[in-house]
C-alpha cells in the first residue's frame, strides 16, 4: 500500500480493526500469486511505488482476479490526477491517502456493497432473492521493499 512499511502496517492495523480481513505483500511482482490464492473482493494499490506503479500493475494482474474484485487506487496525488488514472488504467476508484482509520474502513465498504448490489444476477435465478451475507472483506496492499 506504500513504501514506507511503517505505512502499511499502521493501515493494515487500523482497517482490521473494522472487521476487514488484510493480507498485504511489498513485492509488486508477487500481486498475481497473492490474487491468485487469496482471491480478495478489494485490491487496495499504492500508486507511487517505485519498481512498478500500481496503476500498471492493474493491468498485469487483474486477469488473475474474480469477477466482483475492486482494484482501488490509494495515493497522495492530486485527485484530478487519480480520476485521470483510474479511467486509464481501468480501477474501480480511488481512495486519497489522507484518508485512514474508520473513514478508510467506510469508504471501502461502501465501495464493496455498491459492487455487490449492482452485480448481475444470473438469469435462473431471477426470481429468488440474494441470499444476505456477512461478507468480511479481504483486500490486497502494496507496497515496495
Amino acid at each position: 500500500m506504500d513504501d514506507d512499511p511503517l505505512v502499511l502496517e499502521l493501515v493494515e492495523r487500523s482497517i482490521s480493526r473494522y472487521g476487514f480481513d488484510v493480507v498485504t505483500t511489498r513485492a509488486a511482482l508477487g500481486v498475481a500469486n497473492l490474487l491468485r490464492t487469496e482471491q480478495p473482493d478489494i485490491v487496495l494499490l499504492d500508486v507511487n511505488i517505485p519498481a512498478l506503479s500500481g496503476d500498471r500493475i492493474l493491468g498485469v494482474v487483474r486477469q488473475f482476479a474474480g469477477p466482483d474484485t475492486l482494484f482501488i487506487l490509494y495515493s497522495s496525488m492530486d485527485e484530478s490526477r487519480l480520476r485521470e488514472l483510474v479511467r486509464a488504467s481501468g480501477a474501480d476508484g480511488y481512495i486519497p491517502k489522507g484518508v485512514t482509520g474508520p473513514e478508510l474502513a467506510l469508504k471501502l465498504s461502501g465501495m464493496h456493497h455498491k459492487r455487490m448490489a449492482n452485480r448481475p444476477t444470473p438469469a435462473l435465478q431471477r426470481d429468488v432473492p440474494a441470499p444476505q451475507s456477512q461478507s468480511t472483506t479481504a483486500q490486497v496492499s502494496v507496497a515496495s521493499r
